[in-house]
């Protein structure tokens, strides 16, 4: 999963949200977490799923879209 904050203060806020409603839901807590304290980019290792919170400036910077542009797009359905 890759998605952007608009400041840091946001970035962290997806990253918990992310992290609350997936033990919520089903259990799981990440593997490990880096680049939280700094908020510029965050990623949450889940195992079989990988969360990246960027700010505008490291999105953009890094591209990440470009390793990816091959994969598949998941639906995630509502509840």
């Amino acid at each position: 999963m890759i998605c952007t904050g608009a400041n840091q203060r946001q970035v962290q806020a997806i990253a918990d949200e992310v992290r609350l409603q997936l033990k919520r839901r089903a259990g799981e807590l990440p593997i490990s977490v880096e680049g939280y304290e700094q908020a510029e980019w965050i990623l949450a290792d889940y195992g079989d799923l990988l969360v990246h919170v960027f700010s505008p400036k490291s999105r953009e910077y890094y591209g990440l879209e470009r390793l990816w542009r091959g994969g598949k797009l998941v639906e995630i359905p509502e509840e």
